[in-house]
């Protein structure tokens, strides 16, 4: 038996596809307050999961007592379904849980650095805690090997895509999804989103107010202004009211594609904009390597500055980049069998 521990909304979707490849297949993730996106996701996509524990909140105490604790539970998950290979996004509970098992630990790592330069300091907290123990390592491209490698990481495998591509690649539009998802939307006027950074994410620092204050703008702009909560949509109802709040799991990617401007502090989701062709100006507090490529390939800017970011909104509302997305995009591929391959130790993939 397989287990993929899903945790973060990204792998819901990377992992979507490369599971209905396998047989003997059991998903785990976990709950808590104010984190439901990854189990809203799960049910979208009809995937059967486990629920062990919870997320651990914002202290480093509290994460860490709720990391054990789950730790704890997935041990007696592994014993009761047979697991031998344990999958997962990076995930800290899954790796230190399957390393400690003797078993084999698959993981996925996009960004293992808080910035697209390295310095040690940089390293991303869960990754110091789940590559050096992975059996198997993905990355892609535009992440360099170094990184891994002062890691002790042995077997790296790069894929040539960036990671919405394995969702996005046979993604159809349905234009009338928006409408009957979101009624408020007006379609005469431009669609604006905006999406939180992670901030309860041990990469992020802090909670950031310049972003908020730039929402605060937008709400004057003759605009749909959509907000796309990272977790509980209830305070931004509050303090945005003039702006659309989404209160449950969607199929963005619909609404992506009719975006006129994308601004946020994410990273999956900026890329999924870019994909289609819709400017998107980056509010993270930092430049990740996959920010890195898309600002020099001209489909995202950043910035952390509230006038900045207003400026570069009013020039980029409505600028179609599609032909510049087509053109970066149709580089990459997308090999679903390597992951599944290497999963199963199998050579007929």
């Amino acid at each position: 038996m397989i287990l993929f521990d899903i945790t973060v909304p990204q792998r819901v979707l990377f992992f979507k596809n490369i599971i209905k490849k396998l047989n003997n297949v059991i998903v785990t993730t976990r709950g808590g307050e104010g984190y439901k996106e990854v189990l809203e996701l799960l049910n979208l996509h009809k995937i059967p999961y486990i629920l062990i524990g919870k997320y651990g909140g914002n202290s480093l105490e509290g994460k860490l007592k709720t990391s054990i604790k789950r730790q704890d539970e997935l041990i007696e998950i592994i014993k009761k379904y047979n697991i031998k290979t344990v999958v997962s996004g990076s995930v800290v509970d899954a790796s230190r849980v399957g390393f400690g098992l003797g078993l084999k630990v698959v993981n996925i790592n996009d960004m293992p650095v808080k910035s697209y330069r390295f310095k040690c300091e940089n390293i991303e907290p869960v990754t110091r805690l789940t590559a050096p123990l992975s059996s198997v390592l993905f990355k892609p491209f535009v992440v360099p090997d170094e990184i891994f490698e002062k890691l002790g990481v042995c077997n790296i495998k790069t894929y040539n895509f960036l990671d919405p591509l394995i969702w996005l690649k046979d993604f159809k539009v349905n234009k009338n999804y928006v409408k009957s998802e979101i009624p408020q939307i007006d379609e005469s006027k431009p669609i604006v989103v905006v999406r939180e950074e992670e901030f309860k994410a041990s990469y992020v620092k802090k909670k950031y107010p310049f972003l908020y204050e730039v929402i605060e703008e937008l709400q004057n702009w003759d605009i749909n202004l959509v907000i796309v909560p990272r977790y509980e949509s209830k305070y931004l109802k509050e303090k945005f009211k003039r702006a659309i709040v989404l209160d449950k799991a969607i199929i963005l990617q619909h609404l992506l594609a009719k975006t006129s401007l994308f601004i946020g502090g994410g990273g999956t989701i900026n890329i999924e904009a870019t994909y289609f062709g819709v400017p998107v100006i980056s509010t993270r507090s930092f430049i990740s390597h996959y920010d890195k490529f898309l600002i020099d390939n001209g489909l995202m800017w950043h910035s952390n500055n509230k006038e900045e970011i207003l400026d570069l909104a009013k020039k980029l509302i409505g600028v179609n980049n599609k032909a510049k997305a087509k053109e970066v995009y149709s580089k990459m591929d997308v090999n679903i069998d390597m992951f599944v391959r290497e999963i199963v130790d199998d050579e007929r993939y």
